[in-house]
């Protein structure tokens, strides 16, 4: 667990004036700069409609009626919101890294969702390994944010990466659409590549969010090596040299390109950050760059 504040309150001041963004269209939900045209209670003018036996008399227009003698309703814009959920990668092979790629990749969720809160987005932050964890839902503006930041900083690192069965049951349990933000590093046994495209097959548009130590791209160590998986424990000696270091990097990089091309291609987007990038950084550099707040 963190011994740090997960984000301090210089950065939320520099937060307030971003908002998530997104790139698909989903009918009849709104969010961000998206709007409505669902009839109903809100702020924007609309059109009017005539009086109804039961209809709420304070949206009556009684200027109208002073001219006309008739009952007219305003009706204003609504604005259903678009769901965004934050995946965060809770794996111990998030453990590795100075910092620990856990404690960036919360940081990083604790502010995409002080920016969520502020627009007034209906937020879900689901901590996830080798299942989907229990969400916390928060909507309804800045000061929800505490609940979240303990939310967050009592979350602990457990099990292995499964993707498929995150993906199995994320679907079976949201069927409304919406914006998918994905913090993790991606390094599952499995394929992780086919999950992802399913939750962009059911409608969710995804923005992923790479997470990884310099050591993750480049490991810096030679010679004979015993290596431990940091979720499964199982053991692996190999000799490491020069050549297979670059092998290894290519591999990453083939990787990360991999899980860029999925998310592009189904209409999201991709932010690939090394924890030696504050988390300040990131969000004003590389997620503002490719679209993720604006």
């Amino acid at each position: 667990m963190t011994s740090q504040p997960l984000i301090d309150r210089k950065f939320l001041e520099k937060l307030e004036r971003l908002a998530i963004h997104w790139q698909k269209s989903f009918g009849g939900l709104v969010g961000g700069q998206n709007t409505s045209r669902f009839a109903g209670a809100g702020q924007e003018f609309l059109d009017h409609r005539h009086f109804h036996h039961g209809d709420d008399v304070r949206a009556v227009n009684w200027r109208a009626y002073l001219r006309l003698e008739k009952l007219f309703m305003k009706m204003f814009h609504i604005e259903p919101r678009i769901p965004v959920r934050i995946l965060l990668d809770v794996s111990r092979s998030m453990s590795t890294g100075d910092p620990a790629k856990f404690d960036y990749a919360r940081r990083l969720a604790a502010a995409m969702g002080y920016i969520g809160l502020v627009r007034l987005e209906a937020m879900a932050i689901h901590p996830f390994s080798d299942t989907l964890g229990d969400p916390l839902l928060c909507s309804g503006g800045r000061h929800r944010f505490g609940p979240a930041v303990d939310f967050l900083t009592n979350l602990e690192m457990q099990g292995a990466t499964n993707f498929f069965e995150v993906t199995r049951r994320f679907v079976t349990r949201y069927l409304q659409r919406g914006l998918l933000i994905i913090l993790s590093d991606f390094l599952d046994d499995g394929d992780c590549g086919r999950p992802l495209q399913y939750m962009a097959d059911f409608g969710h548009e995804l923005f992923l969010i790479q997470v990884w130590a310099e050591e993750d791209r480049t490991p810096p160590w030679r010679g004979e090596l015993e290596l431990v998986d940091a979720e499964t424990g199982a053991v692996r000696e190999l000799d490491f040299d020069a050549e297979a270091q670059r092998r290894y990097t290519e591999c990453f990089d083939a990787h990360a390109a991999s899980l860029e091309r999925i998310a592009e291609g189904n209409g999201g987007r991709y932010a690939g950050l090394p924890t030696s990038v504050s988390v300040e950084e990131a969000i004003f550099g590389p997620i503002a760059r490719v679209g993720g707040v604006e």
